[in-house]
């Protein structure tokens, strides 16, 4: 069965964690009030992949980071460990709720076109030719404190960037 990354409802089928993460962003209508952003649920969560420090990912396009960024102190500055920090192309804010620690993350690009979306999607691709085995042998990797492409690529034997090189794995 193919996965819709853009329509969260598949959370709410799937693992404790995900169905958590489904809560959460439901019961905040999260999603709701960043659509004019055009927000998409990322990383490790939605592709059961995700340990016990991970956060839930979301992503988010503006052009307007000002403006995004007063929005994002309106909505969350009053949850737990709320941080906010950008550059000239981008913007991430953190913060938890019941537990469940979040990071949006905003660019000029469309949610669509950025690497976390692409990563992901890939990695889902990846999974699904995989085992149980290495699914635990990435999560086991990534709690000894390896990020998410690095170690896919350690895995699959992929040198290089693994920021680049992830996309040009075949899936067999």
């Amino acid at each position: 069965m193919e996965i819709d990354f853009k329509d969260i409802s598949y959370l709410q089928r799937g693992n404790a964690r995900q169905r958590s993460a489904y809560d959460v962003i439901t019961k905040y209508q999260i999603l709701e009030k960043l659509k004019g952003y055009r927000p998409l649920v990322v990383g490790t969560i939605p592709i059961n992949i995700d340990i016990e420090r991970s956060d839930l990912d979301i992503i988010l396009q503006t052009e307007n980071f000002e403006s995004l960024e007063k929005l994002l102190i309106r909505l969350f500055a009053t949850h737990t460990k709320f941080a906010i920090r950008h550059t000239d192309k981008n913007l991430v804010c953190n913060f938890e709720i019941e537990n469940l620690p979040l990071e949006i993350y905003a660019s000029t690009t469309e949610t669509e076109k950025q690497t976390g979306y692409l990563h992901m999607v890939k990695e889902h691709q990846i999974i699904k030719s995989k085992d149980e085995k290495f699914i635990e042998k990435i999560r086991d990797l990534k709690r000894r404190g390896r990020k998410t492409e690095p170690a896919f690529c350690e895995l699959l034997g992929i040198s290089g960037n693994p920021y680049v090189e992830i996309f040009n794995y075949k899936i067999i």
